[in-house]
């Protein structure tokens, strides 16, 4: 792990994003910020805003109660993507102040250009310590329908899926809409394959709401997938990354979410206070606890997670088989979002997680920084 000096490390929780969940994020962010250790760690908040614009936030509002976190438009900041060995920076556009160290960086944004791995990958050029997945697992992590069938290629069970591009779609509906017909029947799930929290997503009951559901699904994503209904419960395990490493990874007590709507629906999730029971731990029975934290522990080490991930997965209400529905590499840190309440179910409280999400970044930028990065013929 890299030293600091006992000094409080400076902490970036970067939030909001270019994505259908930007509100989202600002709800986990101020959360976060809320949670973190005042006696370990400084915090440095920087909001991203829609167009992509990074700027810097003022942590008094956390302090004062606010449930979601604003984005000022008046201090706007750049993190270069090239390693400093005075460590990475926030540098000020025009005259606004000077450069803030950051010692490690906390994502706490969900959906495109934000947990798929493009973040990751601007906080690997700047060679900066960061909470969570890196490029490969968030990437896959994001695709859903590249997910299923990493983990269908382990050995886990899926729902069966057929797969549709936009512009195949344009060209040949018919076609689209006659593949699902034969392989899967309805009813289905329609949803954007590089999307979460249910955004744009739609259960179809019958061939006629097909069209509606995939133009509206098109409208966030160029990749749709559409699956097939299974009567069955959603068992959510949060995963953290052991602090051992090479060891396997801890996996939390599951949780259920019992919709009041027809499926848990962004509605359900973040608009109505009704919208979902949550039930931790799961009603199940020490033999499905057993089986669904080992599909989720295996879920996590075939897409080569890092840090933390929550894996969802279904249990049909008919036969209890468990299938692995999809990993969420940045999950939701609101005061009601299943992670943190899973894992103080099993004994590590939201303040320590963080804490733990923090020394795995730092630990895993050691060990990398130990590798040899030029040929030398021996």
């Amino acid at each position: 792990m890299e030293k600091t000096t006992g000094r409080k490390l400076k902490v970036a929780v970067l939030y909001g994003g270019r994505s259908g969940e930007h509100e989202v994020s600002l709800r986990s962010a101020a959360s976060v910020i809320r949670n973190l250790d005042p006696s370990r760690y400084e915090v440095i908040p920087v909001g991203i805003d829609k167009d992509g614009r990074w700027l810097l936030n003022d942590v008094s509002l956390i302090e004062k109660g606010a449930q979601a976190l604003p984005i000022f438009k008046n201090h706007p900041v750049v993190l270069p993507p090239n390693p400093s060995t005075t460590g990475a920076a926030l540098i000020p556009l025009g005259s606004a102040g000077h450069p803030s160290k950051v010692d490690v960086v906390f994502p706490v944004m969900h959906g495109p250009l934000c947990e798929d791995g493009t973040v990751q990958g601007l906080l690997e050029l700047a060679d900066v310590p960061y909470v969570g997945c890196g490029v490969l697992a968030s990437a896959v992590g994001m695709d859903k329908e590249v997910s299923k069938r990493l983990v269908r290629d382990a050995g886990l069970p899926i729902v069966p899926y057929v797969s549709a591009r936009s512009e195949a779609w344009r060209r040949d509906r018919a076609a689209v809409a006659a593949r699902v017909a034969q392989e899967l029947g309805y009813p289905v799930f329609v949803k954007p394959a590089n999307l979460g929290s249910s955004v744009g997503v739609h259960k179809v009951k019958t061939a006629a709401g097909l069209e509606a559901a995939l133009e509206d699904a098109f409208r966030y994503d160029t990749k749709v997938l559409i699956e097939r209904s299974v009567e069955a419960r959603e068992i959510e395990l949060a995963v953290l990354e052991s602090p051992e490493p090479g060891a396997p990874p801890l996996v939390s007590v599951p949780g259920e979410v019992v919709p009041a709507h027809e499926f848990y629906s962004y509605e359900a999730k973040y608009l109505d206070e009704n919208g979902a029971a949550l039930n931790i731990p799961a009603r199940l029975t020490p033999e499905q606890v057993r089986e669904a934290q080992r599909i989720a522990g295996l879920a996590f080490s075939s897409l080569e997670c890092e840090g933390m991930t929550r894996v969802d997965l279904f249990i049909d209400k008919k036969d209890g088989r468990f299938y692995f529905n999809e990993v969420n590499t940045i999950p939701g840190f609101t005061s009601i979002s299943m992670y943190p309440k899973m894992w103080e179910a099993s004994g590590i409280g939201y303040q320590e997680l963080l804490s733990r999400l923090i020394d795995l970044a730092l630990a895993r930028h050691g060990r990398r920084r130990e590798l040899v990065r030029e040929f030398h013929k021996s």
